[in-house]
């Protein structure tokens, strides 16, 4: 089973159908971040790759010509590094394929296998062979004929096929295939599917000493069938991720306030807020007029943002719009023209943003994000007297400092937008 598995890891970013009689083997690869065990369905071609894979074996499934015998998930790591930390990865990238397949495919447990190698190196043998690389021969033949790995009989490991490449040619040849193959094996994840045409009844032969009756020829008339139409089949849909969120501070200062955020793909989002709220109460001349909104690109960074889009840290850049009335009992501020609309003069906010987004269940985040920047525009002074309100100053504010603090409830929506454990992808 291990050789076996050595070829089909080998024989993974062809992409093929292998015919081996009447069975069929459907061949799929997609790709993983460096130093990454977690399907990224942004990265490089992964969607495409992944709808193919979804399609094909729905197409399977409702083909009543053709069984399904065997599903098998690989996960591979190129040979440098720690064998120990390319073991975990190849089993990470291995049933994070699995996962993904198996949230839209039905597949029983007795069809599924997976590999449990690590190198493909048959898959190297063959790009060596391929190649115009110097000393390609003796490359050649450490990858065919040295073992992986050689144990004494205490059950030692005393030489390896790594060994052996690393030093070839004072290390030249390593670092050849290092720039050169290395990349196109190190990060990925196969699928073979083996399907199997079901046989076709064939009446039996008459016998010879049966009498087979012909009936006289009568007038007949040929009914022609048309052919049935063929639907293509839908395309598996591509993920999506978006998250709705209210901010939690503004909730507590009687703030209303509702926002969402869209993921562009490449680690980059882009978010918008708007709050609302007008409380008064003449008999105290108490106010709380608050109504804007602010919107921001931001830059996901870290592993975090790299296994899940919209978790993790993140950097931006925000802008805010808004305009104000604060008033209890004493003097009051108003921001922005006096019984005029928003985009009347309103005060606004310029800055840089950072945030945390901590996933705490399925679908929920929090979000911790503060902005700090330049806070500008008119603001004025009142003095509420009897049932009047008299003006006293009117003021410019230039403020630098912080212009907005969030701790946000965010609602995850979206096809497979979900967290798994502590935020990976599921």
């Amino acid at each position: 089973m291990r050789a076996k598995n050595l070829i089909l890891l080998g024989l993974v970013l062809l992409g093929t159908i292998q015919v081996f009689g009447q069975e069929v083997r459907k061949e799929i690869y997609v790709n993983f971040r460096v130093g990454k065990g977690v399907l990224d369905t942004t990265y490089l071609d992964n969607a495409a790759r992944l709808s193919e894979a979804v399609s094909f074996l729905e197409n399977v499934k409702r083909d009543t010509t053709l069984t399904l015998v065997e599903v098998t998930f690989c996960g591979s790591a190129s040979p440098d590094g720690s064998l120990l930390i390319n073991r975990r990865l190849a089993k990470e990238r291995c049933l994070a394929l699995e996962n993904y397949l198996r949230e839209y495919i039905v597949l029983p447990d007795s069809l599924i296998t997976r590999c449990d190698d690590v190198f493909a190196w048959e898959y190297l043998a063959r790009l060596v062979e391929e190649s115009d690389m110097p000393h390609k021969d003796e490359a050649v033949d450490v990858l065919r004929n040295v073992p992986e790995f050689t144990y004494n009989s205490r059950g030692v490991m005393v030489d390896s096929k790594k060994k052996h490449l690393m030093e070839l040619q004072y290390g030249r040849t390593w670092f050849y295939m290092l720039e050169h193959f290395y990349p196109k094996i190190r990060n990925a994840g196969a699928l073979f599917v083996t399907v199997r045409q079901k046989p076709v009844a064939v009446p039996e032969p008459p016998k010879e000493d049966t009498v087979v009756q012909v009936a006289p020829p009568v007038d007949t008339v040929a009914v022609v069938q048309e052919p049935d139409t063929v639907v293509a089949e839908p395309a598996a849909k591509k993920p999506f991720y978006m998250a709705v969120k209210t901010n939690m501070l503004y909730d507590v200062l009687t703030v209303p306030n509702l926002g969402v955020e869209f993921y562009l793909g490449k680690n980059w989002s882009i978010a918008g807020n708007w709050m609302y709220s007008w409380w008064n109460s003449n008999k105290k001349h108490r106010y709380w007029r608050f109504y804007g909104g602010d919107i921001s690109i931001r830059k996901w960074l870290g592993k975090k943002a790299a296994e899940k889009p919209l978790t993790g840290h993140h950097l931006g850049v925000i802008g805010q719009i808004f305009t104000y009335d604060f008033e209890w009992g004493g003097t009051g501020y108003i921001g922005g023209k006096p019984g005029g609309s928003l985009w009347e003069s309103p005060n606004y906010a310029v800055g840089l943003e950072y945030g945390y987004s901590l996933p705490v269940a399925k679908r929920l985040n929090i979000d911790f994000s503060i902005a700090v920047g330049y806070w500008g525009g008119t603001y004025y002074t009142y003095k509420p007297l009897d049932d009047h309100y008299v003006w006293d100053s009117t003021k410019k504010r230039h403020w630098f400092g912080p212009t907005k603090a969030e701790i946000s409830l965010i609602w995850l929506i979206g096809r497979g937008n979900t967290n798994n454990g502590k935020g990976g992808m599921k």
